[in-house]
């Protein structure tokens, strides 16, 4: 390249905005115009143009099209690895910033899965709450892990054996599970069972989507298929099934010891467990709001450890 195009090409970098690297960031993630016009909430024609001028400022392509969509070319590689530092520069930066507020006040974003939010954590959001009326929470529910790093949330409360390293936090409890039926089933209240007579009842199960899981596993290697009459993508629901009297299957303590209809039929399998972690970002730890939170809720759920944990079994009614 001649010298003064070379030039006029630093030129030209030096006046790409922001707007431009989202842009080129956007295409490349979404791989075409439709899905990048979605992200940045503009149609696709207007992706399509400001490509295009983008391309003509800069004097090279930053896109190729392949039959699975748009590829970036290296200089786009470039810009889209630019708009990566830049979102995890600012992402840090208002991280610290929410780390100096003075007082436990302001929203909180907080991720935890649905059968967690609704068997166990929502009395604990609600004292939370009552002790500090300033702070708002946010709560965002799925089973994926999302980004603290990028402020998806602030404070995840997660059922697993590996959290992540770029996370900090502490083991609260270790969740236990047990094999239950329903108590109409078995008026002996599951006493002297002959444990392999049970493989030869209707069972309720995880599907396969939790495949990854020990239980999950379990059930699938050791009970007939014909056996498993209902299968579910989420743990939401497997007690009430089992209480309906469409099988027995795997709980977890703290849901099915809670309901009297539901009867314990062996003891809980250590190797079924799981734990219970409270986590955040390192760089948000010092926060006054994620602080009061930490210490309310870990406190909270600790006084449950024994419930969790399938150490406190109610009485037959």
């Amino acid at each position: 390249m001649p010298p003064e195009n070379v030039l006029a090409s630093t030129a030209a970098v030096h006046q790409i905005s922001w707007d431009d690297i989202r842009l080129v960031k956007a295409i490349a993630e979404a791989k075409g115009m439709a899905g990048a016009g979605e992200r940045l909430g503009i149609n696709h024609s207007t992706v399509f143009r400001r490509l295009g001028q983008l391309e003509a400022q800069l004097g090279v392509k930053l896109f190729d099209r392949h039959r699975a969509g748009y590829a970036p070319t290296p200089p786009g590689e470039e810009i889209t690895a630019l708009a990566e530092r830049i979102e995890e520069d600012l992402a840090s930066v208002s991280m610290r910033l929410a780390g100096c507020a003075v007082s436990p006040a302001g929203e909180l974003r907080v991720t935890t899965n649905d059968t967690l939010l609704m068997h166990l954590l929502t009395p604990v959001f609600a004292a939370f709450r009552e002790a500090y009326p300033n702070i708002r929470l946010d709560i965002v529910i799925g089973n994926q892990a999302l980004n603290l790093s990028k402020r998806d949330a602030d404070i995840a409360i997660r059922a697993t054996d590996k959290p992540p390293e770029t996370l900090i936090g502490r083991r609260l409890a270790t969740i236990h599970w047990a094999l239950y039926g329903r108590r109409e089933d078995f008026p002996d209240g599951g006493h002297d069972l002959d444990l392999l007579a049970l493989f030869e009842r209707p069972w309720v199960a995880l599907g396969d989507n939790f495949g990854m899981i020990h239980v999950a596993r379990y059930v699938r290697d050791k009970v007939p298929a014909e056996k498993i009459v209902y299968k579910l993508n989420t743990v939401l629901g497997l007690a009430e099934a089992i209480e309906a009297g469409i099988g027995i299957g795997h709980l977890p303590c703290f849901i099915a010891d809670t309901r009297p209809a539901l009867v314990r039929l062996t003891a809980p399998a250590p190797e079924f467990s799981t734990g219970l972690w409270l986590l955040t970002h390192q760089d948000l730890r010092h926060s006054p709001r994620v602080r009061a939170f930490l210490d309310f809720c870990g406190a909270e759920i600790a006084r449950r450890r024994v419930v969790i944990e399938g150490e406190k079994l109610l009485p037959a009614q």
